[in-house]
């Protein structure tokens, strides 16, 4: 399912500016500009990151590890720079094997172009398309903005957790985690 879910990539785009971007999963060639697109976040942002972006040894194990059926990263790119990736987590057993995860992040001078609600949206048919039946975003409450795309595109509060994460420098932040039933009541028809 998710080979078919590929297919259609690269995808091009018009953001809200009219500015042109083409889509498509990461690929080992990426390695530079990937790396570049996390050196352009702001250092008080780069903090709230989960892993060390910084780190150039960080980005080529991504892209030399390249596994969509647990990571599947898309990124948007103006000629040949990263400008956004929005990434679809997976677990492929346990006990949350039926639930993805989104992550998205957009380069400062290209945010509020549309351009992290289009990545979320291709996440979540890719999601629907691969049989997961539930999606999760985690986020610190500072991060109102994204939140907001997220509740506009479906997601709602599951749980809010007062000074429960820390950053990268050790600093207490509220912890949000939204969520997306991605089952329909058609999936549930004729079950008695």
């Amino acid at each position: 399912m998710l080979d078919q879910s590929l297919e259609g990539f690269p995808k091009s785009y018009r953001l809200d500016s009219g500015l042109e971007c083409e889509v498509r999963p990461l690929e080992a060639r990426d390695e530079t500009p990937f790396w570049e697109f996390f050196q352009a976040v702001p250092q008080e942002e780069r903090m709230l990151i989960k892993h060390h972006v910084h780190r150039p040894e960080v980005i080529a194990d991504w892209c030399s590890k390249i596994d969509y059926g647990r990571n599947l990263p898309l990124l948007g790119f103006v000629d040949d720079q990263v400008i956004g990736a929005c990434t679809l987590h997976q677990q492929l057993g346990g006990w949350k094997r039926h639930i993805g995860r989104i992550s998205v992040f957009i380069h400062p001078l290209f945010r509020g172009r549309g351009l992290a609600k289009s990545l979320v949206q291709e996440v979540i048919q890719i999601a629907q398309q691969s049989g997961v039946e539930k999606l999760e975003a985690e986020f610190i409450a500072e991060q109102e903005r994204a939140i907001q795309v997220f509740a506009f595109l479906g997601f709602s509060d599951l749980l809010r957790l007062e000074a429960y994460v820390r950053d990268m420098q050790a600093v207490s932040h509220d912890y949000v985690l939204m969520g997306m039933d991605l089952t329909t009541d058609e999936e549930y028809a004729g079950v008695g």
